[in-house]
């Protein structure tokens, strides 16, 4: 599992080699005393180190990135906090929800997706996940322009993908871990080659030439070997052990089955590296002899033989193209990766691919059925005052919609349905907070349970009543099982309703909605989300029948759970 001293890249590749002992860094509190370093190239290293971590976006990207590597598909909490994470970056939004729209990851229905809930659950967890933090690696490195900088992001999409499709394989658990480790096999050479790219160039020129290996040469010129760098760094984002382990290069030569989960895990990151470094360019000359060698390696261990690996480049390549298009990223040799998509595609969980020649516009995707008018619908162009979009009904037909199909595939647990009703709302209607809350059988307490919006976190954590009957706006809502939209909280009758916990807590709202959720005429929960302005436009018969239907439909859900 760990780096083997004697290892050396066999494969002809710029790949890290294992001649070079494994340097671990030392913990923060036992560094060496820099007055008198024991071996001046330590100290070297110590500068190097401190220099990397002193770029700009840095300690912003490793503590997103720590945050989502930590949720993982078994937690029940994974889904809601992935969908919290994308929708607090508008631009992120953006990016998953084109990729979900794409051709290659388009459902049956042909209906486009508008809420990352739908998103996640269509491509899948783990899809949706590596796609975002591929996404937030190549924005926050990609804003310096070195050639090498977008070489060495290339390269870590591609080899995330690969290591994603290589988890579907197996039967390890928690095996989305593997595109974790691709994406970060090569993340030494990328934070060298953006720290300083005449650094990177002089060990790539050194490779290159035949005089030495990349152990050689990055011991030589930065005085560590870029695996160390790699696991200082990720170590300083609080990345698991797993993963850092993960990238310690395997023995030379042809590689066994492994015999656990993390030598497995060690021996896809390495193949994803060396397969990512072929990809894209597969029709160049002389790549036959490299694909014969990364099979020699890598095919009994992994259980590839010559078509799979063919069917695994084809599938690759074009979901590199779909989400590099969705990035700052130029694609590196386009034509030449359109060139590749020769085998079939296996997207995300629960989607379907219909372009089966690769292209995002195949033969079939001429004959796909769409929705009138799919797209001008479902963008917010102009909104009243309040915040609410005037084409909200359109909005919440899209959530229905999406909600039916959700139910349809008999895949969906009950959480997933309450978070797409929860973004519906929250974008349909132009809320700035809204959040579920159930009942606690235990506190006898309502409690927020699913929360997302502006300071969701805080408001999440503060937004708890007693069940105890009461004769404030919730418990009647709640008792009466009756929907509530006011439009200006500031009216009398309305102020006195609101208990003392919600003044405290949202004093500012000033129009919300209460959508109480009640099973065999016992109240359960209740929806709420709110806007800081007064909403004279209300809310009209039609968007109300759309939102009835969508609580609705988390109603019948939960009475047959």
């Amino acid at each position: 599992m760990h780096n083997n001293p004697s290892a050396k890249a066999d494969l002809g590749f710029w790949l890290p080699s294992g001649d070079e002992p494994v340097r671990h860094p030392p913990a923060r509190d036992d560094k060496p005393k820099q007055e008198a370093p024991a071996d001046p190239r330590e100290s070297a290293r110590d500068r190097l180190i401190k220099g990397i971590g002193a770029l700009t976006d840095l300690p912003a990207l490793g503590s997103s990135v720590s945050r989502v590597v930590q949720m993982t598909s078994s937690d029940d909490e994974a889904v809601r906090s992935l969908a919290n994470f994308i929708l607090s970056d508008v631009a992120l939004t953006q990016r998953v929800l084109r990729i979900a729209n794409t051709v290659s990851y388009r459902t049956a229905s042909a209906q486009p997706v508008t809420t990352v809930s739908k998103a996640i659950f269509m491509l899948g967890f783990d899809t949706v996940k590596t796609s975002a933090l591929a996404m937030m690696l190549v924005d926050r490195m990609n804003t310096r322009r070195a050639q090498c900088v977008r070489t060495e992001l290339n390269h870590a999409l591609c080899a995330s993908i690969v290591g994603r499709e290589m988890a579907k394989r197996t039967n390890f658990k928690d095996a989305e871990e593997a595109a974790v480790a691709a994406l970060f096999k090569n993340i030494g050479r990328l934070l060298v080659a953006a720290y300083d790219h005449e650094l990177y160039t002089r060990i790539a020129k050194m490779v290159e030439a035949g005089t030495h290996t990349p152990a050689q040469a990055s011991a030589e010129v930065l005085g560590c070997s870029f695996d160390y760098i790699a696991e200082s760094v990720l170590r300083d984002w609080n990345i698991p052990d797993t993963i850092i382990h993960a990238l310690a290069n395997p023995p030379a030569g042809v590689l066994k089955q492994p015999k656990g989960r993390q030598e497995w895990l060690q021996q896809v990151a390495a193949f994803s590296s060396a397969a990512a470094r072929l990809i894209p360019g597969m029709n160049e000359p002389g790549q036959e002899a490299a694909c014969k060698a990364i099979l020699t390696r890598f095919g009994g261990a992994l259980g590839l033989d010559a078509h799979k690996l063919a069917q695994l480049f084809g599938s690759v390549a074009q979901e590199t193209r779909v989400l590099a298009s969705n990035t700052s990223l130029p694609i590196q040799n386009e034509e030449v990766v359109q060139g590749t998509q020769q085998g079939s595609p296996s997207p995300g969980a629960g989607a379907r691919s219909v372009a089966h020649d690769g292209s995002a516009d195949g033969v079939l995707s001429e004959f796909l059925l769409e929705p009138a008018n799919p797209g001008h619908r479902l963008q917010v162009v102009q909104r009243h005052a309040s915040g609410k979009p005037t084409n909200a009904s359109d909005l919440l037909m899209a959530g229905v919609q999406d909600m039916t199909q959700m139910m349809a595939s008999g895949r969906s647990k009950v959480n997933d349905l309450m978070l797409l009703v929860l973004e519906t709302l929250y974008n349909s209607m132009g809320f700035r907070f809204a959040t579920v809350c159930l009942k606690d059988l235990q506190s006898q307490r309502y409690r927020a349970r699913i929360s997302m919006g502006e300071n969701f976190e805080a408001r999440e954590a503060g937004f708890s009543f007693p069940a105890g009957a009461a004769t404030d706006i919730f418990h009647l809502a709640l008792e009466k099982d009756a929907d509530i939209m006011v439009s200006d909280a500031t009216v009398p009758k309305i102020r006195d309703l609101l208990p003392g916990w919600h003044r405290s807590l949202l004093g500012d709202a000033r129009s919300f909605v209460i959508l109480p959720l009640v099973v065999h005429k016992k109240p359960i929960g209740l929806f709420y989300a709110d806007r800081a302005l007064a909403a004279p436009e209300g809310v009209p018969p039609n968007e109300t029948a759309l939102i009835k239907m969508l609580k609705g439909q988390v109603v019948v859900a939960l009475q047959t759970r």
